[in-house]
């Protein structure tokens, strides 16, 4: 008999939220931000329109105890906010790297909520990775900022395929070493 191992993830607290698992009871919030066209346009794996299941499939994904990645909310609840405002992920690579990735709700644009997120996941760095990769959109520089601002080094330019667009869209890849 041979014994599965189950991944936990980490709580993570910040002054302004905390990075906690995802939970049943967020379905909607995701669901209602992820179905925005500005956020899906911005991430390589959101379809938009949203076909019906998509979120209550990607949070039992998520929650599953066998899984290549870990999905953190962005909870505000602690500083009064809304308890989703974005989503935070590492995606597990092998030679113990791991890929972050990131979404946020366009209400909390423009308030460094995101470098925030990112760099509390490296400082915490859940998976005690030695690097970290993220690649943006090169239509969304303010993505690219938050990496930069946390400590990211451009690495060249490559493409990813967008669901939401239905189109392959220049990207900009950067790493963090730890």
């Amino acid at each position: 008999m041979e014994m599965e191992k189950i991944v936990t993830q980490n709580v993570i607290e910040t002054d302004r939220f905390v990075l906690r698992p995802l939970r049943r009871s967020d379905l909607g919030l995701i669901e209602m931000y992820a179905g925005d066209k500005r956020v899906a346009c911005n991430t390589q794996t959101i379809p938009h329109p949203l076909p019906p299941g998509t979120i209550e499939a990607f949070v039992a994904r998520a929650m599953a105890d066998e899984r290549d990645e870990d999905v953190w909310a962005m909870d505000g609840h602690k500083a009064g906010g809304s308890e989703v405002m974005g989503l935070i992920s590492l995606t597990r690579m092998d030679r113990n790297q791991s890929e972050v990735g990131y979404w946020v709700a366009p209400h909390f644009w423009n308030t460094g909520l995101a470098s925030d997120a990112v760099q509390a996941l490296v400082e915490a760095n859940p998976m005690g990775n030695a690097t970290m990769f993220a690649s943006v959109f090169q239509d969304n520089p303010a993505s690219a900022r938050v990496l930069t601002h946390c400590g990211f080094e451009y690495l060249g330019d490559a493409e990813g395929f967008s669901v939401a667009r239905d189109a392959a869209v220049p990207t900009w890849t950067y790493s963090r070493k730890l």
